[in-house]
């Protein structure tokens, strides 16, 4: 996928994540110090509804678009969801695992990027 492609992905996932709610959203760009992907998608929801609820949003959004997962773990338990985008993972989690978790302290190194910045 070209940036351009990928940008306009990460805007459906945002959209998606903010049509159910999703609390506190951060974008990382991991693509100069990982070759996992370029971008995380990081947020949570309040319970087990809500966060298969947004990881549903997401994937029907960028299906409707023909962009579908590599994979996608954790969707049962909800207590951390990743979908594989490839250029772009998005981690669901449940308040607490997020908390444990701490990616955004793990991956700081990353830079992120506003969610104005992306809409722009």
């Amino acid at each position: 996928m070209n940036n351009s492609e990928v940008r306009n992905n990460l805007k459906l996932i945002v959209d998606a994540l903010e049509d159910k709610k999703a609390e506190d959203i951060r974008i990382i760009d991991i693509s100069e110090i990982s070759i996992v992907a370029d971008y995380f998608v990081i947020t949570n929801g309040l319970n087990r509804s809500q966060i298969q609820a947004l990881s549903d949003n997401v994937e029907e959004k960028l299906a409707a678009k023909k962009v579908y997962p590599k994979n996608i773990e954790g969707y049962q338990t909800a207590n951390w969801i990743l979908m594989d985008y490839r250029d772009i993972l998005v981690h669901v989690f449940d308040t607490e695992s997020r908390d444990f978790y701490d990616l955004e302290h793990m991956w700081r190194d990353g830079k992120h990027v506003e969610l104005n910045e992306l809409k722009a």
